[in-house]
């Protein structure tokens, strides 16, 4: 038996690569002569890298200014095809991540993603030509400002200066000068994992949606509406080009800069990473799938990655069984996508607490427990 072991992260206790690993030893409990792989996998948010990594990209480390101007250290991959091409990936979180800020209104209006432009830039460096740009778990709401100020552009207010970093300073933007613009953005393809139809500025836009999560208060999203809004108008007028589009709220915005001076796809996540490292070829070969995350609930069925990656186990006639750390939807609900047995780590564990401190331990038992019931 063939068995491919391809879960996303158990936020909160295990990275994706570390749940793998866990699975599997409880697979092979019940199935000591099958072949089992692991393969993390991601929908292209926080564990995209790691997922990239894990196929084999290379990790590289790059000192960066973090959301509100502090230093960090941030990873990205690089992969080198046979015929010389290259392909970057970055994740916003690693350089601009919610992780390195106190969520509070003033940090909220300051946050930024120019250390995700230096990333940007220490692959041009590289020579990427691709450059795949997975969004989630930001900080900043500055519609990707941050970033392009880091590749050269100049945002100006109505006197000729330069404004400050940050989503509070975008409403003051009356002028780009473009001039110092890294010319190698026009050359590269950019890639960007988008699974929310958010558009940049309003109501259902990411000020307004996401930007509580960030710690801004009811000022503090009206404020960063605004910018936003002018910063398209400011975009519009510079590009010719629309960056309202459904998909551009995500991360505080960050597309919106390079749907307007890039040939820049929003694509579903899922689809994008595991186009990027060989999922399909891993399912071709698997006779079994199991996979999982920390919560499986009614977001899951949307199609994040493990329920996509069931619903691609199913298209090939492939069962496909789940172990999360809580499932909240119906066995019958999971049967729709594909699962053909289930099981939760707090069906094995003490409590809530126990199974998040003793993740591995107990995702272990409950892979061997779902599969000798299945």
């Amino acid at each position: 038996m063939r068995i491919l072991i391809a879960p996303d992260k158990f936020k909160g206790s295990l990275t994706a690569a570390e749940a793998a690993a866990a699975i599997a030893e409880g697979a092979l409990r019940v199935y000591p002569d099958a072949v089992a792989t692991q393969f993390p996998i991601a929908d292209g948010g926080e564990g995209t890298l790691e997922a990239a990594v894990a196929a084999g990209y290379e990790e590289r480390l790059h000192a960066v200014v973090g959301p509100i101007l502090a230093p960090t250290g941030a990873a990205w991959a690089l992969h080198r095809d046979p015929d010389g091409h290259i392909t970057a990936v970055i994740e916003t979180a690693q350089a601009s991540g919610l992780a390195d800020m106190e969520p509070t209104p003033e940090n909220a209006l300051r946050a930024h993603s120019y250390g995700c432009g230096q990333l940007i830039a220490a692959a041009l460096e590289a020579g990427a030509t691709e450059i795949v740009l997975g969004l989630g778990g930001s900080a900043m709401t500055d519609g990707g400002s941050g970033a392009l100020r880091a590749l050269g552009l100049k945002p100006l207010d109505a006197a000729g200066n330069v404004v400050p970093l940050g989503g509070a300073s975008l409403a003051d933007v009356s002028a780009l000068d473009v001039s110092e613009l890294d010319p190698r953005l026009a050359g590269t393809r950019f890639r960007i994992a988008v699974d929310v139809r958010n558009p940049l500025y309003g109501t259902s836009g990411a000020a307004h949606v996401f930007g509580p999560q960030k710690g801004a208060d009811q000022d503090a999203v009206e404020m960063l509406d605004a910018g936003l809004r002018n910063w398209a108008s400011v975009l519009r007028e510079a590009t010719g080009r629309d960056v309202n589009v459904p998909g551009a709220g995500a991360a505080g915005g960050f597309p919106a800069s390079f749907l307007a001076f890039t040939d820049a796809v929003l694509e579903g996540g899922f689809a994008l990473v595991a186009g990027l490292t060989g999922l399909a070829e891993q399912l071709a070969e698997a006779d079994l799938v199991i996979t999982g995350e920390g919560s499986m609930d009614s977001q899951s069925l949307t199609g994040k990655a493990p329920i996509a990656l069931a619903h691609a186990a199913r298209e090939r006639g492939i069962p496909a069984v789940v172990v999360a750390g809580r499932i909240l939807v119906t066995a019958e609900d999971l049967a729709q996508h594909g699962v053909v047995a289930a099981a939760q780590l707090l069906d094995v564990a003490e409590g809530p607490e126990d199974a998040v401190a003793n993740a591995a331990r107990h995702l272990v038992r409950a892979t061997a427990q779902v599969l000798e019931g299945a």
